[in-house]
């Protein structure tokens, strides 16, 4: 929705110094990062929504230096952690709101208009809790610890 989001994406991967590389892959992979080449890989023929969403989850592995691990769990770690980093990242949080109220929260038209993946949308909200009393993004343990906290009327 906004290109000054993905221009910041663009702007941490150059501070990075982490190359983009439009190539093909495999069908089940859109992007990957390789670490020892400060290299992220995007398939050439991704959609705006898709490609966007991709390169935001890429540069979160940049940011923290992933590499593969022959463990799971740890991977599974990395790709939650990426997830939820680009969200934060590519989803406003006046955005969401609009687009939830506006299309009635169906996840598919908030991701068209939020111009992400309904993937992001549903990680989005996952990092939500939402209290009689507030909504708070991307809360964590102890007290002050959000994102953002909205009052609810």
């Amino acid at each position: 929705m906004n290109d000054t989001r993905l221009k910041r994406i663009y702007d941490m991967i150059d501070a990075l110094g982490v190359r983009i590389e439009y190539c093909e892959l495999p069908e089940d992979i859109d992007g990957e990062y390789i670490h020892d080449e400060k290299l992220i890989r995007i398939q050439f023929d991704l959609s705006t929504r898709v490609y966007r969403s991709t390169l935001a989850h890429e540069c979160c592995h940049a940011v923290f230096g992933d590499v593969t691990s022959m463990f799971g769990p740890m991977n599974a770690k990395q790709e939650r952690r990426a997830d939820e980093w680009a969200a934060l990242r590519m989803i406003g949080l006046d955005d969401y709101r609009a687009q939830e109220t506006r299309h009635d929260g169906n996840v598919e038209a908030m991701a068209i208009a939020l111009n992400v993946t309904a993937d992001m949308v549903e990680v989005f909200r996952g990092l939500l809790l939402r209290t009689p009393d507030a909504v708070y993004v991307d809360p964590r343990m102890g007290a002050g610890q959000f994102a953002h906290r909205i009052e609810v009327a």
